[in-house]
């Protein structure tokens, strides 16, 4: 077959080239649909010279497609070729007897299916070119890499392609339910999971969300009835200069707008939201495996495994085929261990650069010409240093995964499921400290290892560290959180849905041309000719293979990113929740706009997705299952060690008013003054740590003493016994939150089934069914030898 000179028209194909390969119609297959499918595409680079290595080894692999069976049909346009890939039915009929007999997969509904599925004959065949090696020992990636051939993919599904964006791929299907059913069968059950579990976890994100905005709301109620508030804005109490050289005293009530916003997220309403918190993620794991189990039973993949289908695979794609034997080297585990500490160390080492940063910005900034920036040095500084952190984030993502895989190079892991388990926990836990690493400083460190006038704890003898506000360390906590995840979900979103469309905007011209070229062809002939299932001509072939080949590119870690993503966020939305109760709010607000912007992404922008079938979301469980014990342990820190809910817990039962028997009065009354300490100008080690400048007032009268926040004696700086009091309390309220949480986990994880009883019931029917299936097989095997 010969289309019109290239040299004619530069748009138009070039000579069909048949030189061994498939150039006549496949004889008939049992079904319409089987008899049209390409299973996959090989996109190489045109080679004129055929003695060129890379010429050879294209040859070679399809070769060895062929004697493997393999339908390959070769098109050749501009300066690429595109060989179309079909399996033959021989190698499905094999998949399907080995499933059946197998001891995980029998269940499968794959097994009886007189139409294999499109999404099955997509994983068998990319398994296939993917263990297919040529005589060099190369298989289809290593050429990839060296340049054999540019791009493999599989075909879009247009009808069906269709049916999802009109049903779930669209902005306007914002508020509709997803169709699961149909994910799963384009995309698999993989996919179709991923799916399942971000909805399950955006429609339990509602209550978490409301409960957050009525403890918001509760705290913004009694804004300006507060006590603690109405001290600090009518105090007359000289503070000690925040900074070094340009910082002045200042009054407490200068800092009146800084008192209020640390109310509204720390106070006793955050307490029973952070309790709440902790049992609604073991809750929402258990519900979740119970609307799990509902799905994966009715998609008969409930004891499904992936490595034995993998074996499975092995078998059909080389009968000689050898597995993998499990091995474990204690010299791989140690060096793997030894790497990943390190990696560890660099991140943590980056995370004190980042409070470098900002103490030295803050000292930059208290220097500066700006009057506001100067006053609020210290809150610019946080600001400055949590956009930092996202764009260290960004490269360190990179990095993170860069190392993990190398990492599961090295481990040598038995099956690609494996190695999919070892890269998601090594890349979780790299993420987990690039994340948090920043927070739990903020958290649980700063403005307690700075020490007290006349004794700074100083970078290099130089730059004292930062300083808590007097109302508390929460708020920078609290900002920390709020602009990581407020810029890392909006910026995150916007790149991930313009980036691969203005990508696919601008690699379509070539496909509208082809459809200008072959309207009349495709309008009548083509359309006919699909109707009664017959190959499309070659130009519609090409057609839809440039469109798919025009799409993103996506590999098989596509998926885990949109996890990781998602997971990073319930991190978020669970550890630190007791300084943000907001964060379920941004959280769901943002899954309603993820799940669509995820679904038009890989229906509309992406090239599909290899099918794959498994019946759980697989080491995420185990990951979400982790940090809902780190949300135990960390809500339960930031209450009893960086709120102030347990100070003020003692001094309204010990040492205030309502302690002593005074009535009339609020119980919090002289709380601000009790958590401030004294420092005398006369001290000589206080002097020396402020220049004679900064201790001049606005009305330019000489302090000679100054307050700070701590418990100190005012005569010789020792630790009061109200301080070592606070802190036995602290220590002990962690130990009861985290006691009594653990205890109410415990109950909802064991008072709600992992399976509903359906399910099971289902379930069993079904093995007694195949029983007795299998006993009627052997009468009528019987019978026929008698």
């Amino acid at each position: 077959m010969y289309f019109k000179n290239p040299e004619q028209d530069g748009n138009e194909l070039q000579e069909r080239n048949t030189d061994g390969f498939d150039n006549t119609m496949e004889a008939l297959l049992p079904t319409l649909h089987q008899q049209r499918t390409y299973d996959y595409v090989l996109v190489a680079d045109k080679v004129e010279d055929q003695d060129h290595p890379k010429f050879l080894k294209q040859v070679a692999f399809i070769d060895h497609l062929r004697k493997k069976n393999m339908k390959v049909t070769k098109i050749v346009h501009d300066d690429k070729v595109f060989y179309g890939v079909r399996a033959p039915k021989e190698i499905f009929d094999k998949y399907r007897y080995l499933l059946k007999v197998s001891d995980a997969c029998n269940w499968s509904g794959d097994r009886k299916c007189v139409i294999i599925p499109h999404s099955t004959r997509i994983r068998v065949v990319h398994y296939i070119l993917h263990h297919t090696h040529i005589n060099t020992g190369e298989n289809l990636e290593e050429l990839q890499k060296k340049g054999v051939f540019e791009a493999t993919f599989c075909l879009h599904e247009r009808n069906k392609q269709k049916v999802l964006k009109q049903k779930w791929a669209r902005w306007s299907a914002l508020c509709t339910t997803q169709p699961v059913d149909d994910v799963r069968s384009y995309f698999g059950e993989k996919v179709a999971l991923y799916y399942l579990w971000l909805g399950w976890y955006t429609i339990l994100l509602v209550p978490a969300a409301i409960l957050g905005v009525i403890v918001f709301l509760y705290a913004l109620a009694f804004f300006n009835t507060s006590p603690l508030i109405k001290e600090v804005c009518e105090s007359d109490t000289v503070m000690c200069p925040r900074c070094d050289k340009w910082c002045q005293v200042w009054q407490l009530r200068d800092t009146c707008t800084y008192a209020k916003v640390s109310h509204l997220f720390d106070n006793e309403g955050t307490v029973a939201f952070a309790m709440f918190m902790a049992v609604w993620a073991t809750i929402f794991l258990e519900l979740w495996k119970r609307h799990k189990a509902t799905f994966v039973s009715k998609w008969k993949v409930f004891d499904w495994c992936e490595e034995e289908e993998e074996l499975i695979l092995g078998v059909v794609n080389d009968p000689d085929f050898h597995p993998k034997e499990f091995r474990h080297s204690y010299l791989r585990s140690t060096l793997v261990l030894v790497l990943v500490t390190l990696m560890l160390v660099l991140i943590i080492g980056l995370t004190q650069a980042l409070v470098v940063f900002r103490v030295v910005a803050a000292v930059q900034l208290s220097e500066g010409t700006w009057e506001f920036v100067r006053d609020h040095a210290n809150t610019v500084a946080v600001m400055l240093g949590a956009v930092l952190h996202y764009f260290t984030m960004q490269v360190m993502t990179r990095v993170n995964k860069a190392v993990a895989f190398k990492l599961c190079e090295i481990e040598k892991t038995q099956s690609f499921a494996a190695t999919e388990r070892s890269f998601t926990v090594k890349m979780f836990t790299f993420q987990f400290f690039t994340l948090f690493s920043s927070l739990i400083y903020v958290a649980f460190f700063l403005g307690r290892i700075n020490g007290r006038p006349g004794s700074y704890v100083r970078i290099s003898g130089k730059w004292r560290l930062e300083e808590c506000h007097p109302s508390g360390c929460l708020t920078d906590l609290f900002i920390q959180m709020a602009v990581i995840m407020l810029l890392k979900q909006t910026l995150n979103n916007i790149f991930e849905f313009t980036v691969p469309w203005f990508k696919s905007y601008f690699r379509r011209t070539t496909t509208k041309r082809l459809e200008r070229k072959c309207g009349h062809c495709y309008k009548n002939a083509c359309r006919e000719e699909e109707k009664m299932g017959h190959d499309p001509c070659d130009i519609c072939k090409l057609r839809d293979w440039l469109r798919n080949y025009d799409l993103n590119d996506v590999n098989s870690f596509s998926l885990f990113n949109e996890f990781l993503e998602m997971v990073v966020q319930f991190s978020f939305t669970t550890i630190f929740v007791a300084a943000f109760p907001l964060a379920p709010l941004l959280a769901l607000i943002n899954n309603i706009f993820e799940i669509r912007l995820d679904a038009i992404k890989m229906v509309s922008l992406e090239r599909r997705l290899v099918p794959k079938k498994t019946n759980d979301i697989g080491i995420w469980t185990k990951v979400l299952e982790a940090i809902g014990v780190l949300a135990v342990i960390a809500n339960g820190l930031v209450i009893g060690v960086s709120s102030d809910f347990i100070p003020r817990l003692v001094y309204r039962y010990h040492y205030g008013p309502c302690a002593n028997g005074e009535a009339d009065v609020h119980c919090m009354k002289g709380y601000i003054n009790d958590t401030l300490s004294t420092a005398h100008i006369t001290d000589l080690s206080v002097r020396n740590d402020f220049f004679p400048s900064q201790l001049i007032t606005e009305s330019g009268f000489n302090v000679t003493q100054c307050s700070y926040k701590d418990y100190r004696n005012d005569v010789d700086y020792s630790l009061t016994s109200q301080f070592w009091l606070i802190m036995a309390v602290r220590f002990a309220f962690v130990v009861l939150f985290e006691h009594v949480v653990v205890i109410f986990k415990f109950i909802a994880a064991w008072f709600v089934p992992d399976s509903p009883m359906l399910v099971k019931n289902d379930r069993l029917k079904d093995k007694f069914s195949r029983l007795k299936e299998e006993l009627q097989d052997m009468k009528c095997s019987q019978s026929t030898d008698v």
